[in-house]
């Protein structure tokens, strides 16, 4: 009986650790894929998307895992430092994991895992995109852009909302930055260590995981 007592308090431990890694992190606002289209407006000035990364954050209890994936296209309009309208490509198969640098075997073992039908099936969804269809202004100091879209992976879209830094430079250029915010994996059908599949508490891999997107556009 002590043994199961101790058991359950270092498992409540490690869960409560795990939770309040991202504790300053919210979860982004998502529902049902948006019809209707965001377009841009007479006086907005037109960007292409020169380079972009999206930063993620896996947890699985007591430990994360992290990488980047790569934007690989797009274009926005905006009027000054705010977006109007705007589409981007994301390309999964970039998809690579940053905090086994040190183990080539792990990290190849991991990137191998998340790109197969588990989770991304990338041979299958090679590109994942989002498309703006809403955008209201954000009344903080870290943004400027409430940015409402439809994220698309594997075949399934939905609509997330995130706030985002906009800003429009005076050499032509514009820079978006968003805030960190979490996402359910199994919204877009990737249940792959979930709980909600059946698995263990030790083996469950969490639902929700964080990205950051950082654009640069000229």
């Amino acid at each position: 009986m002590r043994t199961l007592i101790k058991f359950s308090f270092v498992f409540m431990l490690l869960a409560l650790v795990a939770g309040c890694k991202n504790d300053k992190t919210k979860a982004a606002k998502t529902g049902d894929a948006v019809d209707t289209k965001a377009t841009p407006t007479a006086a907005a000035k037109n960007y292409s998307i020169a380079s972009g990364t999206i930063n993620w954050t896996g947890a699985k209890l007591a430990y994360d895992h992290k990488g980047t994936l790569n934007v690989a296209s797009g274009v926005f309009s905006a009027e000054g430092n705010m977006i109007k309208s705007g589409d981007f490509v994301i390309d999964m198969a970039s998809l690579t994991n940053t905090d086994l640098a040190g183990d080539a075997a792990k990290k190849a073992k991991l990137e191998g895992h998340l790109k197969s039908g588990d989770f991304f099936d990338v041979a299958t969804f090679p590109k994942a995109t989002f498309s703006i269809t809403s955008v209201a202004k954000a009344e903080t100091d870290e943004a400027n852009c409430m940015i409402t879209g439809n994220l698309t992976m594997k075949g399934v879209s939905k609509s997330v909302t995130f706030p985002a830094l906009v800003v429009a430079k005076a050499d032509g250029s514009l820079t978006a930055v968003s805030d960190k915010f979490k996402i359910n994996r199994t919204d877009w059908g990737i249940k792959y260590g979930s709980g909600i599949s059946g698995a263990v508490a030790d083996e469950a891999i969490g639902d929700d995981f964080t990205l950051q997107i950082s654009l640069e556009a000229k």
